[in-house]
């Protein structure tokens, strides 16, 4: 099994990451881009973004405006109203 079955393995760090990056999944999706398109769009490995995507990775906050400018969003669109992790 390569590196990247390993990691799809992983579960989510918490929910709030988990939520995070269904929400980066679903405009992403909502683009039509695959992960490569959407990764040069925001300036990110693609690998970064699938860590974010399932929760496996808290970006920094300045990689939170990375993502949202990327995918043609604003920060509050990713990010308001997720739950608080505790």
């Amino acid at each position: 099994m390569g590196c990247g079955a390993m990691s799809a393995l992983k579960p989510p760090l918490n929910a709030t990451l988990a939520a995070f990056g269904a929400r980066v999944r679903a405009r992403r999706a909502e683009l039509g881009w695959s992960q490569e398109v959407a990764a040069d769009h925001i300036g990110i490995h693609w690998t970064h973004l699938g860590q974010v995507e399932r929760g496996q990775r808290s970006p920094r906050i300045e990689n939170v405006l990375k993502l949202a400018a990327g995918l043609q969003t604003t920060p509050g669109a990713l990010l308001d109203g997720l739950p608080a992790h505790e």
